[in-house]
């Protein structure tokens, strides 16, 4: 059966960080479908447009990314209305949705989100200062949810840091490019 990991991102803007999970997935999956999303639970700054196109430069930057795939058109603000779209393109395929450790603790508030891990296995990916709380991965598995933790651990770079203090280690060379190029982001200086 055909193994495919959903990475559904917010990152204003993608990281080195949001790479380098990307690079490891597409090693342990067949497919890896990727889309830039709009977190109900967070503002974001720059345009999903702006945030997709930095995706599919991140995705290019890859070597090889034969089968990583940007598929914004399943873009949701609902990650269960993302997976049914999902479904429609790979039918039989096992589906595991690629999450933060910062974002479990927020999960069971999302929409219908026993029907959401009825459908998915759910891979954790720890981000360096987000604990992995037991009571939370708990919480998840009583609404139904498959957990499993990610061999990987996210590198110590974030979007939300990029933007408070504009350090372009964060980023790719291209994305920063396209940074400069776009005029996005205000410097914190």
């Amino acid at each position: 059966m055909m193994q495919i990991a959903l990475f559904g991102t917010s990152a204003d803007p993608p990281t080195a960080g949001h790479q380098n999970i990307l690079r490891w997935l597409s090693q342990q999956f067949d497919q890896v479908v990727v889309w830039a999303s709009d977190n109900p639970f967070k503002s974001h700054q720059t345009p999903i447009e702006h945030r997709t196109t930095m995706l599919k430069i991140l995705i290019e930057d890859i070597s090889p990314h034969h089968n990583i795939a940007l598929h914004q058109e399943l873009s949701s603000r609902r990650t269960l209305e993302t997976v049914q779209g999902v479904k429609q393109y790979w039918p039989e395929a096992e589906l595991h949705l690629v999450v933060g450790s910062d974002l479990i603790g927020q999960m069971p508030n999302w929409y219908k989100i026993e029907g959401l891990l009825s459908q998915v296995n759910l891979l954790v990916v720890p981000r360096p200062g987000y604990q992995l709380e037991e009571e939370k991965i708990k919480a998840l598995q009583q609404l139904g949810g498959n957990v499993a933790i990610a061999s990987i651990t996210g590198l110590p770079v974030s979007s939300s840091n990029y933007r408070k203090k504009g350090d372009p280690e964060t980023l790719t060379p291209a994305i920063q490019a396209y940074i400069e190029h776009n005029h996005l982001y205000q410097s914190p200086q």
